[in-house]
């Protein structure tokens, strides 16, 4: 896409071009020195670790991501996980009851969770019958109310990344923000958009420490864009929105990468060996091919396979009533003990 054609200005909606951000105290004097005195932000004064406000901008973790991702802390935005960097991204650009977005079933839900919660008209597009993005239809089907659209590749619940031509020809033709999320994206072999952002001005990649990096519980989601786009977002998120807690705990995670890996190389190994393990499996049909932590697979009767599971002790995740999806079950890629039980049972059964 051409730079000049693409304006930032023309996708927001008027409050929030007109917005001026809250500034907080720490916004204001964010540097903690020893022997300072703090009596700005009517804290209380007595030291439990966390009295103080924490970094409002999570400078710490934003400048190890840096280093990580190759791009500048200026171009990432963090969030009280993924969702709520999807969250500021309907506030910033879509206008309720007014605008629209395109998805692409099968797909991550909140994406139409968070449209109808703020009043924004979901189009649907269907993936192929391989699990593909139908760039003619999805480009069609915008108009200049069209402000977002979401790719989740590697795909929730089908695992497959997309074609990277197919993104490119989205990305340069879609009128609006094009939002890649690669939740997946440390399990595949595919190279992460993060690496052209700077060829993209309209385009948004999210991650997730939640996955890989096995931090679930924090919940931290991260958001790489233009620096135009992220001064945005910055101007509407909450002030503190992750807390000091959240931000130690992520830093002492990306300080330690090579764990990362290592956990990352495990559970691909055991990926592999749980889809070959399945296809042995009598009331197994097909196991579609994996770029993420899990597996999507087409049994002889979803719902009646999930509650024997169930009654055995083992949780998985049905996906037999999403589109493209009938009689499917998602198996996440557990420990070693954890994926031969799942076997041993399916093999019962």
């Amino acid at each position: 896409m051409n730079k000049k054609a693409f304006n930032l200005e023309k996708l927001l909606r008027e409050n929030i071009r007109n917005l001026k951000a809250y500034s907080s105290a720490r916004d204001e004097y964010q540097s903690v020195t020893n022997g300072m005195i703090f009596i700005d932000a009517n804290e209380n004064p007595f030291n439990t670790n966390v009295n103080r406000y924490p970094d409002p901008q999570q400078t710490k973790v934003k400048k190890r991501l840096s280093e990580l991702k190759g791009v500048s802390a200026s171009q990432i935005l963090l969030g009280n996980g993924s969702d709520e960097v999807l969250d500021l991204m309907f506030r910033a650009f879509c206008e309720p009851k007014q605008d629209s977005v395109i998805t692409l079933p099968p797909t991550y839900g909140m994406y139409s969770v968070l449209a109808n919660l703020n009043a924004i008209k979901i189009k649907e597009i269907n993936l192929n019958s391989d699990f593909q993005p139908k760039t003619e239809a999805i480009l069609k089907a915008q108009n200049d109310c069209t402000k977002l659209l979401f790719v989740c590749s590697p795909n929730n619940p089908t695992a497959n990344s997309f074609d990277v031509a197919t993104i490119e020809n989205l990305i340069q033709n879609f009128n609006g923000i094009v939002v890649i999320d690669e939740a997946y994206i440390d399990f595949s072999n595919e190279e992460s958009w993060v690496s052209r952002l700077n060829q993209f001005p309209n385009l948004i990649v999210t991650q997730t420490l939640s996955k890989a990096y096995g931090l679930a519980g924090i919940r931290l989601g991260v958001c790489y864009a233009s620096e135009e786009i992220i001064s945005v977002l910055n101007k509407i998120k909450p002030p503190y929105n992750i807390n000091q807690l959240t931000q130690s705990k992520a830093l002492e995670r990306l300080n330690a990468i090579e764990s990362v890996k290592e956990e990352v190389d495990t559970i691909l190994m055991e990926r592999q060996k749980l889809a070959d393990a399945l296809q042995t499996i009598s009331c197994v049909k097909t196991v579609f091919q994996s770029d993420a932590n899990f597996l999507l697979v087409k049994v002889d009767n979803a719902t009646k396979r999930y509650n024997q599971l169930i009654k055995k002790g083992i949780v998985v995740r049905n996906r037999t009533n999403q589109t493209l999806c009938e009689n499917c079950l998602r198996f996440t890629v557990g420990t070693s003990t954890e994926n031969k039980k799942l076997i041993e049972t399916l093999k019962e059964l």
